[in-house]
């Protein structure tokens, strides 16, 4: 079978479901708006077509034009048995203005929850996207309840799980100091100014507890944020450490005392980041965002707290801090969870049954 892959090249979503594909013995072609700047595809196999052309400027008539006569090149040449695109409201567009079918969407967050309400245009572009789908799928039931806004069409729910042996527990978790962690894009929609605010209450709860905040990625929001922790006066017991290579994560949801993740934007679709630290044996504090209610439980695997509540943030980090054995009941619960729902293999799995059965019907 030959998939060509519609998604941006560059997020680790299209690397992993890339690689595990290929494994599996699909011959999978990507198609990218932009080109990798790693070696990645390369030495996966995997052959990359690119326009270089940045997302935000594919609206434009002569880029989006001359991307899809691109695409309509790379099909001709490739000839897949599939095409799989990544992204309703870019991906997603360009290939239902391609033609091809059997022709598969993937929606993932944004693409439903903030692109629609941008314009009446956009949400009319958006429908006709998945009108021309043959098949539909979505990482979790919430955000194919929020899609169900634009289209009659039902979807197949597939999980973008972890791998449960690399993300694994590691009892290395300190005992003197209690280490709060976050790995996310440092961008405002992940309500990181929520989190150091928070933190900050509980610094002032508890002068004589030694207290770390690891904050993990890069973003356009790190220069703000590392000059929120000076105005707070908290710079000294805030780590910054940037992007961190995907398989070097484990280690560090193994060193958080709990992980937390307060995102205020409800395009955080599935909760990936709290699925990794639960399989990690770590519990999470996050927000209500759709994603992490679908992920969490609310009080056996982690806490749960409304968005943009700094003060609901702290008390939940504070149970934690007050109820230390509350890290292994709910970090075994939290990994149990993992394995039963959201196994990398089984998701894989999942995926393959989900192009076997269109290809035969």
């Amino acid at each position: 079978m030959k998939l060509l892959m519609l998604s941006p090249a560059e997020s680790v979503h299209t690397q992993r479901w890339c690689k595990a594909l290929s494994q599996r013995g699909i011959n999978v072609v990507l198609f990218s708006f932009s080109a990798s700047k790693s070696s990645f595809y390369k030495e996966c196999g995997i052959t990359v077509y690119s326009c270089d052309i940045n997302a935000h400027t594919i609206w434009q008539k002569k880029a989006y034009l001359f991307t899809l006569r691109k695409l309509c090149n790379v099909i001709r040449r490739e000839r897949p048995n599939i095409v799989h695109a990544h992204r309703a409201s870019s991906y997603g567009l360009l290939g239902a203005l391609s033609g091809f079918h059997p022709f598969i969407i993937s929606i993932w967050g944004e693409d439903i929850y903030e692109f629609p309400r941008k314009s009446f245009i956009f949400r009319l572009l958006l429908k006709f996207a998945l009108r021309k789908a043959d098949c539909l799928l979505s990482t979790s039931y919430v955000m194919a309840k929020e899609a169900a806004k634009y289209t009659n069409k039902s979807f197949s729910i597939t999980p973008f799980g972890v791998d449960t042996k690399l993300f694994s527990p590691m009892n290395i978790a300190s005992k003197d100091q209690f280490v709060i962690g976050n790995v996310k894009i440092l961008d405002y929609r992940y309500g990181i100014d929520v989190l150091i605010r928070a933190f900050n209450l509980v610094v002032l709860a508890n002068p004589n507890k030694k207290l770390l905040l690891r904050i993990i990625g890069d973003g356009p929001c790190r220069e703000k944020y590392e000059s929120l922790t000076v105005k707070l006066g908290i710079k000294d017991k805030v780590e910054f450490l940037g992007k961190i290579p995907n398989d070097n994560l484990p280690k560090y949801y193994n060193s958080f005392s709990v992980s937390v993740f307060v995102s205020i934007s409800n395009s955080e679709s599935f909760g990936v980041v709290a699925v990794e630290s639960m399989s990690c044996g770590c519990p999470v504090v996050t927000s209500d965002a759709d994603g992490f209610t679908e992920v969490v439980e609310d009080g056996i695997t982690g806490i749960i707290v409304p968005k943009k509540n700094e003060q609901k943030t702290a008390e939940a980090i504070q149970t934690f801090i007050d109820n230390p054995s509350l890290r292994d009941t709910m970090g075994k619960a939290g990994r149990e969870r993992v394995l039963k729902l959201f196994d990398w293999n089984d998701n894989v799995n999942t995926m393959l049954k989900v192009y076997n059965s269109l290809l035969k019907s």
